[in-house]
């Protein structure tokens, strides 16, 4: 019974995998810009669901989604442990995959690029430094000399009406 059990899970964790460890690799990838270390966090990432699947709340979102935003802030925290005597902005690591190249990442992906075309142009740079550039609120408004809180309010809103668009 626990083999079968066992066999069961490894085999929804493949389908998992297969499924999402492309789009986990390519947001840790665009963050970290280091493939050795985009697939440690894709790794570390598969491995904490596996041990804990239900850290994943069906009722607040896709799957997909949270995963995309797991894999976002588990490479921001990557990167600011690399060694932060050293500015991040400091640091060059070429990558040899070439993400123009890629095929789309998924269906949901697809869907959030619509969604944020469609947004006011202040409110796409901000979530497009925030999730894809990997900023935080703060770095955000220093670059843009926006307030705080302007920055905060529009990644909110912005989130809001993409979280929006999805459920319809």
């Amino acid at each position: 019974m626990l083999d079968r059990v066992q066999a069961r899970d490894q085999m929804a964790m493949t389908d998992l995998f297969d499924r999402y460890g492309s789009m986990v690799y390519s947001v840790a990838l665009r963050v970290l810009k280091d493939p050795a270390l985009a697939e440690d966090v894709m790794q570390e990432i598969f491995f904490k669901v596996w041990e804990n699947p239900k850290m994943f709340v069906q009722g607040r979102g896709s799957l997909g989604a949270w995963l995309a935003v797991v894999a976002r802030n588990r490479a921001i925290d990557a990167l600011r442990r690399r060694k932060p005597s050293d500015p991040v902005e400091d640091v060059v690591l070429t990558s040899k995959t070439n993400l123009a190249s890629e095929v789309e990442r998924n269906t949901m992906m697809e869907k959030v690029r619509v969604v944020l075309n469609g947004l006011p142009s202040e409110q796409q740079r901000s979530v497009e430094l925030a999730f894809f550039d990997g900023l935080s609120h703060s770095e955000i408004a220093l670059q843009t000399g926006d307030p705080l809180g302007t920055v905060k309010t529009r990644i909110r809103s912005a989130l809001m009406s993409v979280r929006k668009a999805l459920q319809a």
